[in-house]
């Protein structure tokens, strides 16, 4: 079976990526590449980055494993898109990690990501064709296709570089996107047999890999950052798989299963159009991109100025922990991806529908749990966390006894030294619910580094 090919090539992919994830991340730590924490990170300590590295030589060795597998070896044989990925993916993931060591310009790196696209369509993989609704196929000129194609790659790898904001948020979301993308470009090249879907399935399933291969290391907390390097390579993978599959398979072809070109386009439809401006797989990267433009440039900055307003700040802003935030994310990018993908296998049943607006209702629910803290009664309060415990207002007040309450009485005695020194060694609990204090299980700040500790320790 072909899907075994698929797999092994997968989890190949995912292996080499774990296994060199932590020889890279003591190799970004002795190159320096541990930038100082700034005002907008989330992060409180040094994190070596070039995790991307990694994930290239892992691309590189999925590649390489499907080269020499039967089926696989078509793909190779008869189109050139596998080489044109690679030789896009080398140039991009040169500039990441040369950003991710000196910090080049913004512009300097949004010519790379032009000439990486251009790349990739002088060897073949641009987009030639578009399905419209209504119309059927409607035929590109090739500098439609070009720009197109360009513009697909741009808004891609930028929409998965903005969203790199959290531990684990940017390879979480891309592995379940490329999921739901594997398993509709699987189900049009095995179901309708069209060969012209085989290079997007294979590069949906290296890319699952690389992603599955970082995320335990890029877990929160993180152990290394992907970077620059790492953020648009994936997104320029995804963006390959999406023209791949959107501007190189016929609906002709499709159209003989379907029983004309017509219904063969509004089959594809439903996931085509998504694919093609992508607003189904990487939708919350998509609309967090469009959003921090609009912001952006009204304040009078450049579009790629950095700020603490993303979805994943916002999230933390209103009180969800840095855990809960991600699988928020997570959970979002589930809906719409496998959403689309049902949508698609039969637009026609109801039940997805439903199932899609019961989803997004859970989805809203889960966004305002912050908002709303559930408080156990009182005979309950035994059996339950402190933070669903009610409040009493002798709480509110230190106690005499109380390490916090030694700490008040002993600063006015001697100037604050030896409070201050109790203070440290007894710091006052922190009640839950305080402004400040990110998440309903967090107990309180994280404290800063030392003064004296070297930006270049690990953790």
């Amino acid at each position: 079976m072909p899907v075994r090919e698929y797999l092994l090539t997968l989890c190949v992919t995912a292996a080499v990526t774990y296994l060199l994830t932590g020889p890279v991340r003591k190799f970004a730590i002795v190159a320096g590449a541990m930038p100082e924490v700034r005002a907008r990170d989330v992060h409180r300590e040094p994190t070596p980055r070039l995790g991307g590295i990694a994930m290239f030589f892992g691309m590189c060795a999925g590649l390489l494993v499907a080269d020499h597998l039967t089926n696989l070896n078509e793909v190779f044989e008869k189109s050139n898109e596998p080489r044109a990925l690679l030789s896009g993916a080398a140039l991009i993931w040169l500039i990441g990690v040369l950003d991710d060591k000196f910090e080049i310009d913004a512009l300097i790196k949004l010519g790379g990501q032009m000439i990486a696209a251009g790349v990739m369509v002088m060897q073949g993989l641009t987009i030639l064709w578009l399905p419209v609704p209504g119309v059927g196929t409607v035929a590109l000129t090739q500098w439609q296709g070009t720009l197109l194609t360009v513009a697909l790659v741009v808004i891609t790898i930028n929409a998965v570089n903005f969203v790199d904001g959290l531990d684990g948020l940017a390879s979480g979301m891309v592995c379940i996107a490329a999921a739901a993308f594997f398993m509709y470009a699987y189900r049009i090249w095995y179901s309708y047999g069209i060969e012209a879907a085989a290079p997007a399935t294979l590069f949906a399933a290296v890319l699952m890999g690389m992603c599955l291969g970082f995320l335990p290391h890029n877990m929160h907390p993180a152990r290394i950052f992907m970077g620059d390097s790492g953020s648009m390579l994936i997104g320029l993978v995804l963006a390959a798989g999406a023209i791949s599959v959107t501007g190189q398979v016929d609906p002709d072809v499709i159209g003989l299963f379907a029983g004309s070109e017509r219904n063969a386009v509004h089959q594809m439809v439903p996931v085509y159009i998504p694919l093609l401006m992508p607003l189904s797989i990487i939708a919350i990267p998509a609309c967090d991109f469009v959003f921090a433009v609009v912001r952006r440039t009204w304040r009078g900055q450049s579009p790629f100025a950095a700020d603490r307003g993303h979805l994943h700040h916002r999230l933390l802003q209103i009180g969800h922990s840095h855990s809960r935030a991600v699988l928020i994310m997570y959970f979002w990018a589930a809906v719409i991806g496998f959403g689309a993908l049902g949508y698609s296998v039969n637009s026609a049943s109801m039940w997805i529908v439903l199932g899609i607006v019961f989803l997004s209702f859970v989805g809203l629910v889960l966004l305002l749990l912050p908002r709303f803290t559930p408080r156990a009664p009182r005979w309950a309060e035994r059996f339950v966390p402190p933070r669903y415990r009610r409040r009493r207002a002798a709480a509110t007040a230190p106690d005499a006894a109380s390490p916090a309450g030694l700490a008040a009485a002993a600063a006015p005695e001697d100037g604050g030294a030896s409070g201050n020194r109790v203070a440290r060694e007894h710091p006052a609990p922190v009640a839950a619910g305080v402004a400040g204090v990110n998440g309903a299980t967090a107990v309180g700040a994280r404290p800063r580094l030392l003064e004296g500790r070297k930006a270049g320790t690990s953790r």
